[in-house]
């Protein structure tokens, strides 16, 4: 089941600039940055009350934030849903016919497990879905 919205994804073409921004903008510093290796990114993230934003930057030229960024410039990028039970969702929403980007969750950013529904099945939206790795 989804619980709630779990975070925003933006891409943006540089973490420090993005960073400057968005603690000029919310008014809080980022309480955590990370790399994610798996996804060629290095991301920060920033928390006003319940709402999460992750910046994101590509680490490598090939990567799906710099293919984003290339086709659309920087902006959001995704939205990401927590889920109870990553395993039983993506099984629900494969038989609801939603495409998923990866058939087994992987390990992302801020100790979460997510997959990735594909955008042309959600009217144009990445979606994420995460789960606490500590609620497995």
């Amino acid at each position: 089941m989804f619980t709630n919205v779990e975070h925003i994804g933006i891409a943006v073409r540089s973490l420090t600039d993005g960073n400057a921004l968005f603690t000029k903008l919310l008014n809080v510093a980022p309480y955590k940055s990370e790399s994610v290796e798996s996804e060629h990114v290095s991301t920060s993230f920033f928390q006003v009350n319940q709402t999460k934003i992750e910046l994101l930057e590509a680490t490598d030229p090939a990567s799906p934030i710099a293919t984003f960024i290339q086709k659309k410039g920087e902006g959001i990028h995704h939205i990401a849903f927590e889920v109870d039970d990553i395993l039983a969702e993506m099984e629900r929403l494969k038989n609801e016919g939603f495409t998923l980007l990866n058939e087994t969750p992987k390990r992302g950013a801020d100790n979460k497990l997510v997959c990735f529904l594909h955008p042309k099945g959600t009217s144009g939206v990445l979606v994420e879905l995460c789960q606490e790795i500590s609620e497995l």
